[in-house]
């Protein structure tokens, strides 16, 4: 599972560089995640604009990630493709994260 990761402005960026989040590399990406993420920055901005399929398993992933970083800390989403859009919505995860479309849009309304 390619990440790849830079903090600007406190906020830390992890970018997925593959286009599947599936039951395949599901627990890959939890261990990447949680990688990357343990200690730094209060919020993680997850770049999914490579993403171009997502099922269960990696909405499960992305959940468990969330998790990781425990209540003091959190995570928003950015670059969603339509289809990675459309499984965030059907299951009503669009609720759970905060969604933005693009990374500089994420970064430009959380630094605030």
């Amino acid at each position: 599972m390619q990440l790849s990761t830079k903090t600007e402005d406190q906020l830390r960026i992890v970018s997925v560089q593959e286009p599947r989040i599936d039951a395949a590399v599901a627990i890959e990406f939890k261990d990447a995640m949680r990688a990357e993420t343990d200690g730094g920055s209060e919020i993680v901005v997850l770049d999914l604009s490579e993403v171009q399929f997502i099922d269960s398993s990696g909405l499960g992933a992305i959940v468990a990630a969330m998790k990781n970083l425990g209540a003091e800390r959190r995570m928003a989403l950015a670059g969603l493709t339509p289809t990675v859009e459309r499984v965030f919505k059907l299951t009503r995860m669009d609720t759970v994260f905060s969604v933005f479309s693009t990374v500089d849009g994420a970064l430009k309304e959380l630094r605030n």
